[in-house]
């Protein structure tokens, strides 16, 4: 017999919902499915050997990766990819850093003009510049080699530098930098012996930013550059698109390890860089 003083018994909780919101979740799951099917097809594809209307190939092989290194050359699209992405992002730095310095520490006529001008690029699309960007590198001869591939990356990169430095900098003391200056250091002393260590998370953050953007990006690539100065995503749509009988496994298998680099960039990405503060900055700078 149960005593008085027992807990009444437990109600189950329902899961209960809006119409909306079970058609927000239904859309959004079917995105998830979606992009979970068509990146496993190519997955599966990389590795299948013999596929013909199966649901999964009946044999499952590494071939196609070998093939597609020595057919497509990747060994030398990852030393242009390496080249190109190191050196927009040494430059990005070197520009974006002290420009960001300026930007925080200064208040002048005409700076949240110049801070959203800075800004344009990155909320544009690339080919609305691009195109005209690609025709300024031409006729002075950038283009179709690996200075105009850079050129054409610095003008986004450059603004993620600068969204990204600024509020590190902003965090920091300026009476630092005064005492610094009482004690007669210069301007060269107080960025390499005070602002540079104290600046180091955040340019490393900005770095794997730009990195990333880099490697990710088609459109400037593609336009500025030449045959022997393509990037690993410019030289997929070349394999993709380019006349003569190829076999689909070895494109899906450089496909893969195009994706694979780019995940691999991302992780390390989000484990520096919070996005919501970034988006945050944006909002803030332009309100």
């Amino acid at each position: 017999m149960a005593s008085t003083g027992s807990a009444p018994a437990r109600t189950r909780r329902r899961l209960v919902a809006r119409p909306a919101a079970w058609l927000i979740w239904g859309v959004v799951a079917f995105f998830f499915v979606n992009l979970a099917g068509v990146i496993g097809s190519v997955l599966v594809s990389s590795f299948g050997n013999r596929w013909y209307d199966t649901w999964f190939p009946q044999e499952f092989t590494t071939k196609w990766y070998g093939q597609s290194w020595q057919e497509f050359g990747l060994f030398q699209v990852l030393v242009v990819t390496l080249e190109v992405s190191l050196l927009v992002v040494g430059i990005s730095v070197l520009i974006g850093v002290p420009a960001a310095w300026v930007l925080a520490r200064y208040s002048f006529p005409g700076r949240r003009l110049l801070y959203l001008l800075f800004l344009l690029p990155i909320l544009m699309p690339p080919i609305t510049y691009g195109i005209p960007l690609a025709t300024v590198l031409y006729k002075y001869g950038f283009a179709g080699h690996l200075s105009g591939v850079v050129l054409a990356n610095l003008v986004p990169s450059v603004p993620f530098v600068i969204l990204t430095m600024t509020p590190f900098i902003e965090q920091i003391d300026p009476a630092l930098e005064r005492a610094a200056r009482m004690c007669g250091a210069g301007t060269r002393q107080i960025f390499v012996r005070i602002l540079a260590p104290l600046l180091t998370p955040g340019i490393l953050a900005a770095s794997i930013l730009v990195l990333v953007r880099t490697v990710g990006m088609f459109e400037l690539t593609f336009l500025t550059a030449g045959p022997d100065s393509q990037t690993l995503v410019v030289a997929l749509y070349y394999s993709m698109s380019a006349a003569g009988i190829r076999a689909q496994q070895s494109i899906d298998a450089m496909a893969v390890m195009y994706t694979t680099m780019m995940l691999v960039l991302l992780v390390i990405a989000l484990r520096f860089v919070n996005p919501t503060q970034l988006v945050a900055r944006v909002r803030e700078d332009i309100d």
